[in-house]
């Protein structure tokens, strides 16, 4: 569970709640025709903007990895290549057969070790699938960074059509309030739909992606040297520079023990 997302966002929530009960309630804030404006105009603009399949996949994404840290640490994977290594030293590549492996990508690599493929196929088809992946997190960012734009707009625009009914019926003062409701809050969901949930579920997926990214290039760094039969220690050396400098520091550490 990534914690922090799901802090931050119900922090936020009920930041934003706590506000609006300080001076009214929260049923003041509920306006059905400035939610459909914003909430279904949003969303049928994106349909406009990308394909269905992309927006459903995207959502998936999103809520599959912004609330959950499933990336493995890459100290954490190091260490099982250095295990790995040392097999591969003392017994072959099919000692390998028998190696228990966590990671989804390095246990795909090793079995393609395995089963006797070039090394040439081995890293293209490792660093076709990190490709799809990378635009897998692209198009999310992107669809969720077009809901951000898309939002605020249409809370624009939900203003104006209050405005506008306003305007038209000045004469009947009991159509003011309504109109006016709808002109403000249809701001308001705009805007909170792109500061609260849009932009940051963009900006986490575009970390998630970057944590992705350095774990499947390290384990494709990984997979050449195997194949190499490099020592061990000369691979953690290889892999070090994935590494922050206080990771370093700990792993070159844990081997002098």
């Amino acid at each position: 569970m990534d914690i922090a997302t799901l802090v931050g966002l119900v922090f936020g929530i009920i930041t934003i709640a706590g506000a609006i009960l300080v001076e009214s309630s929260l049923l003041d804030f509920v306006n059905i025709p400035g939610l459909l404006i914003v909430v279904v105009g949003t969303f049928a603009v994106s349909l406009v903007k990308y394909r269905l399949s992309s927006i459903a996949s995207s959502f998936r994404l999103a809520f599959g990895t912004v609330f959950v840290d499933k990336t493995e640490s890459p100290v954490v994977l190091i260490e099982q290549v250095r295990e790995l290594s040392g097999i591969v030293r003392k017994e072959g590549i099919l000692g390998l057969e028998r190696a228990e492996i966590e990671d989804a990508f390095l246990e795909k690599g090793i079995a393609l070790c395995i089963d006797g493929h070039p090394p040439e196929f081995i890293e293209e088809v490792l660093i076709q699938d990190l490709t799809q992946s990378m635009e897998r997190y692209e198009v999310g960012e992107k669809i969720f960074k077009g809901i951000a734009e898309t939002a605020p707009g249409l809370g624009m625009l939900g203003t104006l059509v209050g405005l506008v009914q306003m305007l038209n019926n000045m004469s009947d003062p009991s159509s003011v309030g309504p109109a006016m409701a709808v002109a403000l809050l249809t701001t308001f969901y705009g805007a909170f739909i792109a500061q609260v949930i849009a932009i940051p579920f963009a900006e986490k997926l575009n970390l998630k992606a970057m944590d992705e990214h350095r774990n499947m290039a390290l384990v494709i760094t990984s997979v050449q040297n195997i194949l190499k039969g490099q020592n061990p220690k000369v691979i953690s050396e290889v892999l070090a520079s994935y590494l922050t400098p206080k990771d370093r520091a700990a792993t070159a550490a844990a081997e002098e023990e």
